[in-house]
C-alpha cells in the first residue's frame, strides 16, 4: 500500500467547522481575511504593509536580543531576527503551550509547518523577508493541561504546585521525572542524545519559560526559527492603547458575541468575557473584572478605580495579560504577521475574531490549519498490505473497522439489503392489494412489514456477531494494528511525544518531516519512519 496521504476532511477527525472552512463555505467567507494560498499572501502582505506600525520592530528586535542573549544560536535565527527591523521582513507564526519534552508530537508539526511556509513564501516573493516564530505561551496558567508527556504508553507527569504564568515556574522538581525516563529510554546513541535534551533544557535553566526555549532551539535552531515570550514590559508597552480600550469599552466583548451568533450551528471555542484581560504578579494570574465601577482582581482583595488602574497600566504594562481573545490581537501589534497557523481548535477560536480585529482597525492575519501526520514503521504499512487495509480503513472509527472488514473478508453476504429491499417490493403490491379490497387490513400490512424489517436486522446482526467469532485472528491482528497507529482510539500527534519516534530515528526523523511537509496542501500525511 502507498504511504500517500488522506484530506483533512475526509479523516474524520476534524470538527463540522474545521470542514467548512476547509471547503471555504460561503457561510464562513466573512469570518476570515483570506483563505491561506499562495496567490492570497500578495495581497496580505501589502495590507500589512499599509497597516503595521514599524516604529515596534524597535521593541520587537531589542526583547528578541535579550532573550537570545545567552543561547547558541544558528546563524539563520540571528539573522532573521536581524531582519525583523527592516520592513519588507515578515512573520508567520505559531502558537503552542509550554508543554513538558514538546508534549505530543504535533509540536514538532507545527513548527514545521511555519519554517516550511515561510521558504514557499521566499521562493514565491523574493524581494520580501519572511521569519518563522514559535510564540511560547508563557502566561497561561493551566499546569495541568501541561505537566506532562507520553512515552511509549506511560505517562510521565511532573507533580508540582503551580500558581501564575507558567513561564515563570521554577524547574525545580524535574530531576525525578528525568530519572524515571532515563531508565525507560535504554543506553543506546539516540537514548543518550534524548537524556542530554531534557538535562541540558530542564535540569539547567530555571524557568520553564527558558527551558522551553533551549528545547525548540536545539531542536529548530538550524531552520532559522525564532521563539518569543511576549511576557515583557516593552513589548507590553505598544499594547497599552488595545488594554485601554478593553478596560474602558469591552470591545473585544460585544464584537465577538455578536461574531459567535453567527457561528451558533457549531460548537463554539471561546466564549468572551466582559474583560478579558488578566492581572499578573509572579504567582498570580486572575481576572479583571468590572464590578460597581471598580476593577476587581478575581479571588483577592485587590480593586482599582477607574484611574488607578488606567495609571498602572501605562507605568507597569506587564502587569496585565491578554487571555485567549485578546492573545491575538497582542500578537497581531507587536508582530508584522501574515498568517497564524494552529490546529483545529486554535482556527475555530480564530474565526471568531475578525469583526473584533476590525473593530480596533488591526489587519486580520490568514489562517492556516497546520500540517498534520501519521507516522508508521515499514512492519506496519507490511502488516497493512498483508491484512489489505488502506489509510481510510484505518482512520475510521474501529467498531466501522472491524463490521466493514468482517462483511469483506465473509465467504457470504451479511449485508441483507437486497433480501430488504425484495422485502420492500412484496409490501408494496400488499398494499396495493389492500387499497382494493378492505383498507381496515392495512395497519396489519404495517405492523407485518415491521416485524418482518426487524427480523431480518436481528438475522444480520446474529451473523454479523457469528462471523466476528469465526474471523477473530485476524480482526484482532487489524486492531492491534490500528490501536498501534492511533493510540487510545486518537490520533497518534495527540498522544504520543517525538522521542518515541526519535529513538528509532534519531537525527533523521526532523529532516524527514521537514523534506515531506507542505502546509498549504491541507492533507494528513502518512510518513514512513
Amino acid at each position: 500500500m502507498p504511504t500517500d496521504c488522506i484530506s483533512y476532511q475526509k479523516s474524520g477527525y476534524f470538527s463540522p467547522l474545521m470542514n467548512d472552512y476547509l471547503d471555504q463555505n460561503d457561510n464562513l467567507s466573512s469570518l476570515y481575511n483570506r483563505f491561506p494560498t499562495f496567490e492570497n499572501f500578495e495581497g496580505q502582505i501589502l495590507e500589512k504593509q499599509a497597516n503595521f506600525d514599524n516604529s515596534n520592530r524597535v521593541a520587537l528586535v531589542s526583547v528578541l536580543q535579550k532573550q537570545y542573549a545567552c543561547i547558541k544560536s544558528s546563524q539563520s535565527t540571528l539573522q532573521n531576527i536581524e531582519a525583523l527591523k527592516v520592513p519588507n521582513t515578515f512573520t508567520i507564526t505559531t502558537g503552542h503551550q509550554l508543554n513538558l519534552f514538546t508534549g505530543p508530537l504535533y509540536f514538532l508539526y507545527k513548527i514545521i509547518s511555519t519554517i516550511n511556509l515561510t521558504k514557499e513564501l521566499k521562493a514565491k516573493y523574493p524581494a520580501y523577508n519572511f521569519v518563522p516564530i514559535y510564540w511560547m505561551a508563557t502566561e497561561d496558567h493551566d499546569f495541568e493541561e501541561i505537566n506532562y508527556f507520553n512515552f511509549k504508553g506511560k505517562k510521565f507527569r511532573w507533580n508540582k504546585e503551580s500558581t501564575g504564568p507558567v513561564g515563570r515556574l521554577s524547574t525545580e522538581g524535574l530531576l525525578d521525572v528525568f530519572e524515571l525516563y532515563s531508565q525507560e529510554l535504554g543506553s543506546s546513541t539516540n537514548a543518550e542524545t534524548l537524556k542530554n535534551q531534557f538535562t541540558d533544557a530542564y535540569l539547567k535553566h530555571d524557568n520553564l519559560a527558558d527551558a522551553t526555549r533551549h528545547l525548540a532551539n536545539a531542536l529548530f535552531g538550524a531552520q532559522g526559527l525564532v521563539i518569543l515570550d511576549a511576557d515583557h514590559a516593552d513589548l507590553k508597552r505598544s499594547f497599552i492603547p488595545f488594554a485601554k480600550e478593553e478596560l474602558l469599552n469591552q470591545t473585544s466583548h460585544k464584537a465577538v458575541l455578536a461574531t459567535t451568533e453567527k457561528l451558533k450551528k457549531y460548537n463554539i471555542q471561546v466564549n468572551p468575557r466582559e474583560i478579558n484581560l488578566f492581572y499578573i504578579e509572579d504567582k498570580l494570574r486572575e481576572r479583571i473584572i468590572l464590578e460597581e465601577g471598580k476593577y476587581k482582581v478575581n479571588n483577592t482583595k485587590i480593586e482599582f478605580s477607574q484611574q488607578e488602574i488606567l495609571t498602572l497600566l501605562v507605568s507597569n504594562p506587564e502587569m496585565f495579560s491578554p487571555n485567549v481573545i485578546m492573545r491575538p490581537l497582542y500578537q497581531e501589534v507587536i508582530l508584522p504577521n501574515l498568517c497564524y497557523i494552529g490546529g483545529g481548535g486554535e482556527i475555530a477560536y480564530w474565526l471568531e475574531l475578525k469583526s473584533f480585529f476590525k473593530a480596533v482597525n488591526i489587519t486580520f492575519p490568514m489562517l492556516l490549519v497546520r500540517n498534520s501526520v501519521l507516522l508508521a514503521t515499514e512492519k506496519q504499512i507490511k502488516k497493512t498490505d498483508k491484512l489489505e487495509l488502506n489509510w481510510s480503513d484505518l482512520f475510521s472509527k474501529q467498531a466501522q473497522l472491524i463490521d466493514t472488514k468482517t462483511k469483506q473478508l465473509s465467504e457470504f453476504p451479511i449485508d441483507m439489503s437486497s433480501l430488504k429491499n425484495q422485502l420492500q417490493e412484496q409490501f408494496r403490491e400488499l398494499y396495493e392489494r389492500t387499497k382494493l379490497t378492505d383498507k381496515s387490513f392495512i395497519g396489519a400490512v404495517k405492523a407485518q412489514e415491521i416485524k418482518q424489517n426487524k427480523g431480518l436486522d436481528n438475522l444480520e446482526k446474529r451473523l454479523l456477531k457469528a462471523q466476528k467469532r469465526k474471523l477473530s485472528t485476524v480482526l484482532e491482528r487489524i486492531t492491534d494494528l490500528q490501536n498501534e497507529l492511533f493510540p487510545n482510539k486518537s490520533l497518534q500527534e495527540r498522544q504520543a511525544n517525538f522521542s518515541e519516534f526519535y529513538l528509532e530515528c534519531g537525527e533523521n526523523l526532523i529532516p524527514k518531516l521537514i523534506e515531506r511537509l507542505k502546509p498549504l496542501d491541507n492533507k494528513f500525511e502518512i510518513i514512513i519512519t
